[in-house]
């Protein structure tokens, strides 16, 4: 990692980034208007990959999420009926349960922070077999967790579905 001064004050403005459009996301009554902000802050993050001299998983942050996902979210959009109509309510009611959970969640990863448990990852690999060592961490140490996360998103997937799908 690239450290001193100048790495703590690009991390800091690439963190403001990413949460200044995060907010974006979230609060914008406008669905394009979100997946745009989307996109910027997973920029931010490429960014902080970059910071954090894994270009490899910038480089895949880019052409993935960046780029296929966002585009085929805005395309969704687009082709979706009725999205426009200004008869359609397209805020949620669920806003302070959601508050209250991601607080709770923000709260949790802060006391694992300063109590030292996240601190102490291992090492994935040298710089030559990066990758590598990357796929033998997600694939035999943190199979679980990269498996949940794996569900939690098909189940945001089938969710979509069921939301959009026609009465």
């Amino acid at each position: 990692m690239t450290s001193g001064i100048g790495a703590t004050v690009i991390f800091w403005v690439l963190a403001l980034f990413i949460l200044g459009f995060g907010l974006a996301v979230v609060r914008a009554r406008n669905l394009f208007k979100a997946a745009i902000s989307l996109a910027f802050c997973l920029f931010g993050v490429a960014g902080i990959f970059l910071l954090l001299e894994a270009e490899f998983l910038a480089g895949v942050q880019v052409l993935l999420y960046i780029g296929a996902v966002t585009t085929l979210t805005i395309f969704a959009i687009m082709v979706t009926q009725g999205i426009a109509d200004p008869a359609v309510k397209q805020l949620n009611e669920q806003q302070l349960p959601a508050a209250i959970v991601a607080g709770t969640a923000v709260l949790a990863v802060g006391l694992a922070l300063v109590n030292g448990v996240l601190l102490a990852a291992p090492a994935l690999a040298t710089a030559d077999g990066a990758v590598l060592g990357l796929g033998r961490e997600l694939l035999v140490q943190y199979v679980l967790p990269f498996d949940v996360v794996t569900v939690l998103l098909l189940i945001a997937m089938v969710g979509a579905i069921i939301l959009a799908r026609k009465e």
